[in-house]
């Protein structure tokens, strides 16, 4: 009994996950969707004015997740950069989002096909260029 528990788990988490990967594609406007997974590859880059540290790749990437009806995004970042989590975004136009309290300063915007990031927050800074 207890190996068809195993057993149906595993199925059931393997089932989730090949839906969760499916069902985000590359045109899916994170603007408009309840939930939203989607991997934006380009230039990313990190610098910690505490520490010192800094990280640049020119061939990063960031992870963005929404997770039900909300408005708050995480953010994860290639090349050991900290992630952005809960950030709050608000709608502006037809499709693209962008972060409450976004200035010339410190913003993050996203759409189907673009993110870019220029986060302040505690003396770090994150940037990022991508494409989807």
């Amino acid at each position: 009994m207890k190996n068809l528990f195993k057993v149906a788990g595993i199925f059931l988490l393997t089932a989730f996950t090949i839906v969760s990967f499916y069902s985000c594609s590359r045109s899916d406007d994170p603007a408009d969707n309840d939930f939203f997974a989607g991997t934006y590859k380009g230039n990313v880059s990190y610098k910690n004015n505490t520490n010192s540290t800094t990280i640049n790749n020119a061939n990063g990437s960031v992870f963005v997740t929404k997770i039900a009806s909300g408005t708050r995004y995480n953010f994860t970042f290639s090349d050991k950069i900290p992630d952005l989590n809960g950030v709050e975004f608000e709608k502006k136009g037809d499709n693209t989002l962008v972060s409450i309290g976004a200035n010339d300063t410190s913003y993050i915007r996203i759409d189907s096909n673009k993110l870019r990031i220029f986060y302040t927050k505690d003396g770090q800074t994150w940037t990022a260029d991508c494409n989807r």
